[in-house]
């Protein structure tokens, strides 16, 4: 379970994120939706320890994470597609995967096997590096990295921006198996559809402050 409790954040000298209070639990898929600007990413950023909190804390499975401390985030179960991708250029695809399952054997998760599943061109494109790929396929491999160390708690943030709706499809019967197989899932998106088609719970972001939004065709949930 990701806990957030009274987390605030700033920028520079402007406070972004204000005391925002939430959980997410096992198998649980909670979206986070706002404009640009409003501070989702600020959040998700101090949420995985990429960002220093400037108050509040972050717990997994009850254990408190030490603010800025991105590997500590790392070690207790939490892996991040940040906005951008972020993908090692020179890297092929199949030395992202191999990297980022090491030390994962014994932790669970999908296979390779079971991801490919769901993004074939993935093993289609398994000697080519990163440089070479589109941008979608970039974007596979972010996600597909993150699952490949068997996180218990996936950030991703605005996974599907860009993206063509063959492979925003897929994202979201990732997530979906993800969250069936106990995964705690937090993402953030501008709006649209795909995060109330694959949310349990949607709160909206708006100049740093979180409320929840009911969700079309999903009961909300309280908290």
């Amino acid at each position: 379970m990701l806990e957030l409790t009274a987390v605030s954040a700033w920028f520079g000298r402007a406070q972004v994120v204000r005391d925002v209070s939430f959980d997410v639990g096992p198998g649980e898929v909670a979206a986070v939706v706002g404009p640009n600007g409003a501070g989702k990413t600020t959040l998700v950023r101090a949420a995985c320890g990429l960002h220093a909190a400037r108050s509040g804390t972050v717990r997994v499975d009850g254990r408190t994470l030490p603010a800025g401390d991105p590997i500590a985030s790392a070690r207790a179960g939490i892996a991040i597609v940040p906005q951008g991708r972020r993908v090692f250029r020179s890297l092929t695809v199949a030395e992202h995967l191999t990297i980022a399952s090491r030390g994962t054997r014994d932790r669970g998760g999908l296979s390779r096997d079971e991801l490919f599943d769901v993004f074939p061109r993935l093993a289609e494109r398994l000697g080519v590096r990163a440089r070479a790929l589109s941008g979608g396929e970039q974007q596979m491999l972010a996600i597909a990295r993150a699952v490949c160390t068997a996180p218990s708690v996936l950030v991703l943030d605005e996974p599907t921006e860009g993206l063509a709706p063959a492979i925003v499809d897929a994202v979201g019967a990732l997530v979906t198996r993800l969250a069936a197989t106990g995964v705690a899932v937090l993402l953030t998106e501008q709006q649209g559809a795909f995060p109330h088609a694959v949310a349990s719970r949607v709160l909206h972001m708006h100049r740093g402050v979180v409320e929840p939004v009911a969700a079309p065709g999903r009961q909300e949930v309280a908290r």
